[in-house]
Formats: structure tokens, C-alpha cells, sequence
């Protein structure tokens, strides 16, 4: 391909709303351009990136015998609440209705859809196990669309869907899942790690996260370097902390806490330690108000309590509810006589003895608060976030923490949706039972600009090879040489005519503005072709990962670039097969 006919709007400042590098570097070296908060076209050089990477995903999915379909990306409201997930996915579904006034959505996923295919296609035992996959555009309205691709309301994903008889046979193809993912991000050149996490609005109980480690990531990982524990904080746990007290409970005692509200203020007021208090948070759900109890140096993990209470809502009380519900303003609640509210507390709070509260009464704390005494819990379990520090629940060791891109997840089903949907089969001795289900998602697009994040540096995208939009770019520094030229378009067509994915720079620019170019888009080899080449017959080739630079004959350029890059997308696949049948 030329330059010249490239469609590549390249630009050389950084894009005010562009917050992340990926976002930036997409936009600068012309890969996207938005059309409305979190949709993006994506121009020649993403769709050939967008190709690569659905290639590999293709491939990998396939190996572990899956088949391609595509369903439809309207989906009818009835099918979505037969599920009973019309409500639970909130605002986040777009929703339509047809010109008869009924009710659609524009998938944000697809398993209301797959079980009824599935259900009305599948009756006997010998139609399984199944895996059916497709790839296709999926829609979330986000509340704050951001980050370019990594939060956006249209995106690209792949989402495969297993079939099995039994729970044994899920295992089965969750694993074949797991291994399949692994050798898709090996592939993609991506450094990641698979973590536990929270199935959210998907359901289920088993799910990993496949993260790439990034500073800009939305996921926050703990994880143990000592054993392979891995999670997100979402669903992370971690033993509770056992605190030796010496002492016997004394009697409640109110104190006067005039204007001290959070837990540095009182506990400085008071000269006690952050974990002697007890940090009361009121929340509101669909089934009435709740308030959380964690230590004073510990934070609510809101995810976790949700669960906890069996809720589809669950959302922190403003300072006017707080004050109506508790009868104190903000910073003064506590379990001690608060009625009408569930109380859940978490596994720490119930061993503190002698500990500080809130007196549910303006500037007024409690002191030698004794749970179990003075107030009782309707619910006790891990409420906690867990943070860096932290004792691993494998092996006790502190805990380690980073950032990361999710972008992967697979989700053991069970049978979540096949019983409300009726997905049901014949075993050997024509007995109904429910298909057991799991899930696995892609994201492509997301994957995309997670690979930016983790490949680039100061003057633009370095693409591993396996997903790099062209190989190699060939850069005639003028234009206006003919002897150069000659020898670019000669460079260029012994490329193509080896296999090679090329491009031939021969727009009338600066040499700068070329190179320049050249690193932005991040082509992984660079043909530069000078006077040196023309005098000498040697073509310069430089690495843009490393900046390498070695001069070769014309004669032998092809043969060397094909030996490139054959070694390193061998090199990749060296990495993805030590993922082959590794347990989660």
C-alpha cells in the first residue's frame, strides 16, 4: 500500500479530551476519530489491527472446537425479562421500541438470546457439549463514557457461550476457555494475568478476569508474590485481622465530639486508634436501608455487600438520608439503638472490644461499644476492600497491588438462565434436565487499545508484530531523487512480493515528517532508503521497538525482514504454549 492513498490523519497534538496514552496515540497517529462520547470510527489502520486480533481470537477458539454464528444485535425486551435482567441492567441497556410500540434492546451481551436458540434447537443429551462464539459490535450507554476504546457505549467483542450436561462438563470447557484466553493475550503480545473477580450483572459463581497490567487501568489487582493468588478488589478477600485485647468490656459511655466527623478527626480527638472504631456507612437498597460496619482503617466493599444483602440496588445514602435515618448529620452514625435500618457488620468489627462509634446524635460519639452487647447484626461476613498489605488467604503473605485493563472474562453459569429459560435436554434415560451454561467474552476493540498502553513511548505506538497494522514501512528520504525512488518502489515490491505487509512512504514530505510518522504509527520495521543505499546498494532497517539498526544488500532485504518476522510471531507463539492446559 501507498502512503499516498492511505487514509492516515496523522496529527502532532495531543487531543484535549484524550485522557490515557492509548486514547491519545489512537487518535494522533489516525487510527480513530470520535463520533459521539464513546463511539469512535476506526479507520484503515484500526480495522487492520481490529482484523489481526479477531484472526487470533478466531483461531484460538476454534482450536478448542468452537463454532462461529452471529446473532442479532436487536433483542426483544420479553426474552430479557423472562431472564428478569430488564431491570437489573438499569440505564445501562439501550433501550428501543418499533413502530408498534414494543420493546427492544441493543445487546449489551447475549445469553437471553443463545439459551433460546439453544432451547428450541437442543433436546438430547448426543447435541452435547456445544461451544457457539460470534464477534460483533455490543452496546453499554455508559454513565461517563472515557479512556477512547477502554470505556466506550459501541465496542467489538467476542462472546462464546458452552453447552454441557453437567457441571463436570462446564469445568471441562471453562478450562478449555481459560487456556484458549491465555494463548489469545500471549499472542497479542500482551503482558497479563488471570485474577478472580466479581460475574456482576452476568451472574454466575466461578469467573476469572484476564487483566493487563497497565498504570491506567480501571481495575485495581491484588496479588500474592509468594503463591499465584490473584484478584480484583471487587471480589479479593483476605483472612481478617486478629488484634490480641487484654482487656474486659467496659460500660457505653457518650462522649462529646463537637465538629470531629471522620475517622482521622475523631480517633485524633479521642487519641485512639484508627482500629478501635467502628465505621458505620448507610446505604439504600430496593428493600429498605442498611448500614455497613467495617474498622476505621478498613473501606466497604460495595460489591461485596450488595451480595451480601441480596440486593439489586445498593447505593450510599446522601448526608440529608443519613441525617433523617440516623437523626445526626454525616459522620455521626452508629449501630448502637439505630432501628428500622438492617445492620451488616464485618467480620472484624464482631471481635473488637471496647471500641468507638458514632452516637447516631450531633457532634456525640460512643465509647467501649461492645458488639453483640450493645447492638446485634442481622448479617456478618467479609464486607472489607482489600488493599495492598493485606495477608493472602493462600498463604498469608502481604498482598501486592497494581492496575490492569480487563479484557477478558469467563463465567461459570451453571444453570442461572437455562432453568427461568426452560434450556433443557434428555440424558440416556429420557429424563429433562437443565443444560449447564458458561460464558466468555472478548473484548477486541478494548484489547486494542490495551496493547497501546503497555507498547509505546515517547514519540508514539510500538506494535508486537502479531497485530501491528503493516510490518514494515519504506521511507525513500526524498522524493525528489529518482535513483531513491527507484530503489524504494524496487524495496517496496520485493516486500509484497514476499508476503510482506508493506507500505511505501511516497508523500512529498520532510524526511522528519516521515520518520516522525514512521514511530507514531508504530510499524514494527522501518526500510530506510538514502544516499548511502544508492551508493552503496545497503538499505538501512531499523527496529522501532529498540531503535536496532543494521544495513542489508537490496538483494537480501526480503529474506531478512521474512526472518524477522517469522521469529517474532514464533517468539509468541513460544509464550502462548506454555498456557496449554494450565488450571485456573
Amino acid at each position: 500500500m501507498r502512503a499516498s492513498q492511505l487514509l492516515i490523519p496523522t496529527l502532532r497534538e495531543v487531543p484535549a479530551d484524550a485522557e490515557v496514552i492509548s486514547h491519545q496515540l489512537l487518535v494522533r497517529a489516525g487510527f480513530i476519530r470520535k463520533s459521539a462520547a464513546g463511539v469512535y470510527n476506526l479507520l484503515p489502520l484500526a480495522l487492520r489491527v481490529v482484523k489481526k486480533i479477531e484472526a487470533i481470537v478466531r483461531e484460538e477458539m476454534d482450536r478448542q472446537g468452537g463454532q462461529e454464528l452471529l446473532m442479532p444485535i436487536i433483542q426483544p425486551a420479553e426474552l430479557w425479562q423472562e431472564s428478569g435482567r430488564w431491570d437489573v441492567y438499569g440505564p445501562e441497556l439501550f433501550r428501543l421500541k418499533d413502530r408498534h410500540g414494543r420493546d427492544f434492546c441493543l445487546g449489551p451481551t447475549h445469553e437471553e438470546i443463545i439459551t433460546d436458540l439453544v432451547r428450541n434447537e437442543v433436546k438430547s443429551y448426543r447435541q452435547l457439549p456445544l461451544l457457539l462464539y460470534q464477534i460483533q459490535n455490543k452496546y453499554r450507554d455508559e454513565r461517563r463514557p472515557r479512556f477512547g476504546l477502554l470505556r466506550g457505549r459501541e465496542f467489538i467483542m467476542k462472546d462464546l457461550y458452552s453447552f454441557d450436561r453437567d457441571q463436570a462438563g462446564l469445568d471441562v470447557s471453562y478450562q478449555k476457555m481459560y487456556e484458549a484466553y491465555a494463548r489469545v493475550f500471549a499472542r497479542c503480545g500482551l503482558r497479563f494475568r488471570s485474577v478472580e473477580a466479581d460475574s456482576g450483572a452476568i451472574g454466575g459463581k466461578d469467573t476469572h478476569e484476564f487483566t493487563v497490567f497497565a498504570d491506567s487501568g480501571e481495575s485495581v489487582i491484588v496479588y500474592c508474590e509468594h503463591c499465584d493468588y490473584a484478584s480484583n478488589t471487587e471480589r479479593a478477600a483476605s483472612p481478617p485481622e486478629r488484634i490480641p485485647v487484654d482487656e474486659q468490656p467496659a460500660p457505653l459511655k457518650e462522649v462529646a465530639t463537637p465538629g470531629r466527623r471522620t475517622v482521622f478527626e475523631v480517633t485524633s480527638f479521642l487519641g485512639v486508634n484508627e482500629k478501635r472504631l467502628i465505621k458505620t456507612l448507610l446505604f439504600e437498597t430496593e428493600k429498605g436501608f442498611a448500614a455497613a460496619l467495617v474498622r476505621g482503617d478498613r473501606d466497604v466493599n460495595e460489591i461485596k455487600l450488595q451480595k451480601e444483602l441480596n440486593v439489586l440496588r445498593c447505593e450510599l445514602a446522601d448526608p440529608q438520608t443519613v441525617e433523617r435515618v440516623s437523626g445526626a448529620r454525616l459522620g455521626f452514625a452508629g449501630p448502637v439503638g439505630l432501628s428500622g435500618v438492617k445492620i451488616a457488620a464485618d467480620l472484624e468489627v464482631m471481635e473488637m472490644v471496647n471500641a468507638v462509634a458514632g452516637a447516631n446524635k450531633d457532634d456525640t460519639h460512643f465509647l467501649n461499644v461492645n458488639p453483640g452487647r450493645d447492638f446485634k447484626a442481622d448479617l456478618v461476613a467479609d464486607l472489607r476492600l482489600v488493599k495492598a498489605g493485606d495477608a493472602c488467604p493462600k498463604c498469608g503473605r502481604p498482598l501486592a497491588e497494581t492496575r490492569g485493563i480487563e479484557v477478558g472474562q469467563i463465567f461459570k453459569l451453571g444453570d442461572k438462565y437455562s432453568k427461568v429459560l426452560g434450556a433443557a435436554y434428555l440424558d440416556e434415560n429420557g429424563q429433562a434436565r437443565p443444560i449447564i451454561m458458561g460464558c466468555y467474552g472478548i473484548g477486541i476493540t478494548r484489547t486494542m487499545a490495551a496493547a497501546v498502553e503497555q507498547n509505546h513511548d515517547a514519540n508514539g505506538i510500538i506494535w508486537p508484530f502479531s497485530i501491528a497494522p503493516f510490518h514494515v514501512v519504506v521511507v525513500p528520504v526524498s522524493d525528489r531523487d529518482e535513483k531513491q525512488m527507484e530503489m524504494a518502489q524496487a524495496a517496496y515490491e520485493s516486500l509484497l512480493g514476499a508476503g510482506v505487509e508493506v507500505v511505501l512512504d511516497d508523500r512529498p514530505e520532510r524526511p522528519g515528517v516521515k520518520f516522525k510518522d514512521a514511530d507514531l504509527i508504530g510499524y514494527p520495521l522501518r526500510v530506510t532508503v538514502g544516499n548511502r543505499a544508492v551508493q552503496s546498494g545497503e538499505l538501512e532497517v531499523r527496529r522501532r521497538a529498540n531503535g536496532e539498526t543494521v544495513f542489508v544488500p537490496r538483494d537480501n532485504l526480503a529474506g531478512y525482514v521474512q526472518k524477522i518476522i517469522a521469529a517474532e510471531l514464533a517468539q509468541l507463539e513460544e509464550k502462548a504454549q506454555k498456557y496449554s492446559m494450565n488450571a485456573p
